[in-house]
């Protein structure tokens, strides 16, 4: 009998890793990534104030959290090639409602269809269609996607000021949206479909479409309750963390001391250090349970803002290597620790319940760390630093069952 596309898939990982990370690439480029290039155009256009457009931005962030369980259980039952088909339909809508957009209204209905794009066509979708191809040998091909989208923002804000700078703020919207049809939806056209759930993953699978994010929890999992709970405020400071430094990075520094030169150069360190996070993981890392490379990765932003706060600007470099490399490296725990504390049952409609308040802190970070910098200057980093101490702490208090997809040792067998 001839493999199915799903089997033929998980033997070649190459070839769901990269078209996924390419169509990944671009719906964070064309989203998340937007705002910092065309916010200002946009308001300027529209006559608003670029408050008013970050405010849509955020309010599509929470309604992506809203999202997120409903997309998961999607792909938990179809497979992920249908949902991420869809989302690229999605995104063009919304990219060509937000081309379209004449005030507020229509501002804030644009960014909607964002969110529902976003909370359906994001890392979290993506890792529930690596999950539903591949069940727990997903780690590598988690890291993979990781890899390649790490340079969303290195793709993206050059194309959206390229395109905004030869046809406007609208016509890099329309530019976006014309991507998604032509590259988008046949990169993920690639993803093989999804074979029948397993008998015996059913119940599983039905409890997980239940409101309840650890119904499906193998009984392996201590305490799963409080293990879910600990998990989603992990990500929650974790996201808080990642979206307060990029947005605020430069006046960090400038507060710490540093030039604005040092500044926007420091600032440049954060994404390759996020890919040399990412290199780690995937080469040395990998040897290890995600719960451990998670915890020494929790590390890194506490640390750095110590560094930061004790020794000034002459720490930049040192704080933005360590955040960056601890934040890639989260990124990819966010999909590979559900998998190795839980199981694949049910991974989709789980992860976005754990993801949930996450996405909410995302879009409250910028304001609420923007406030705290603007009252206390550098040791705002007290805050972020603090949150990310207690994240630390929830990691520790987390305790990994035996890894179902490591082989046992035969007797006799350390001399070979």
């Amino acid at each position: 009998m001839p493999p199915s596309p799903a089997a033929a898939g998980s033997r070649h990982p190459a070839r769901l890793v990269i078209p996924l990370g390419l169509a990944q690439t671009l719906a964070w480029g064309s989203s998340f990534y937007l705002p910092a290039v065309l916010a200002t155009p946009m308001a300027h256009d529209l006559g608003l104030p670029a408050a008013t457009v970050f405010a849509a931005f955020s309010a599509a962030l929470v309604m992506s959290a809203l999202i997120g369980p409903a997309a998961g259980r999607a792909i938990d039952r179809h497979g992920g090639r249908p949902v991420l088909l869809a989302t690229n339909g999605l995104f063009a809508l919304g990219l060509v409602a937000l081309a379209g957009a004449q005030g507020p209204l229509s501002l804030f209905g644009a960014w909607m269809l964002l969110g529902l794009a976003m909370g359906s066509g994001l890392y979290e979708a993506a890792f529930a269609a690596l999950v539903r191809l591949r069940g727990h040998d997903a780690r590598g091909a988690i890291t993979g996607i990781t890899l390649i989208a790490g340079f969303a923002s290195t793709v993206g804000w050059p194309l959206s000021a390229l395109m905004e700078a030869q046809f406007g703020w609208r016509g890099a919207c329309a530019g976006w949206a014309a991507l998604h049809l032509v590259l988008g939806l046949p990169l993920n056209a690639l993803l093989p479909r999804a074979g029948a759930l397993p008998a015996a993953s059913a119940p599983a699978a039905a409890a997980a479409a239940t409101l309840d994010p650890v119904a499906a929890a193998p009984p392996a999992v201590a305490r799963p309750e409080l293990t879910a709970l600990l998990l989603s405020f992990v990500f929650a400071v974790t996201y808080f963390s990642a979206t307060a430094m990029a947005t605020h990075l430069p006046r960090v520094l400038q507060a710490s001391g540093a030039t604005l030169a040092v500044a926007v150069g420091v600032g440049a360190l954060i994404g390759p250090a996020q890919v040399a996070g990412r290199l780690l993981e995937f080469g040395v890392l990998r040897r290890v349970h995600p719960l451990l490379s998670a915890r020494l990765a929790a590390l890194g932003h506490p640390v750095g803002a110590a560094a930061l706060l004790w020794f000034g600007g002459a720490a930049a470099v040192p704080f933005a290597l360590l955040h960056g490399a601890g934040n890639g490296i989260l990124t990819i725990a966010k999909g590979t620790l559900p998998l190795a504390l839980f199981g694949a049952a049910g991974y989709g409609a789980r992860q976005g319940w754990l993801a949930l308040p996450a996405r909410v802190t995302q879009a409250v970070a910028p304001f609420v760390f923007g406030l705290a910098l603007d009252r206390w200057g550098a040791r705002a980093l007290w805050l972020s630093g603090a949150l990310s101490l207690v994240g630390l702490l929830a990691l520790l208090v987390l305790r990994a069952r035996p890894d179902p997809a490591a082989r046992p040792r035969v007797p006799g067998e350390a001399g070979r």
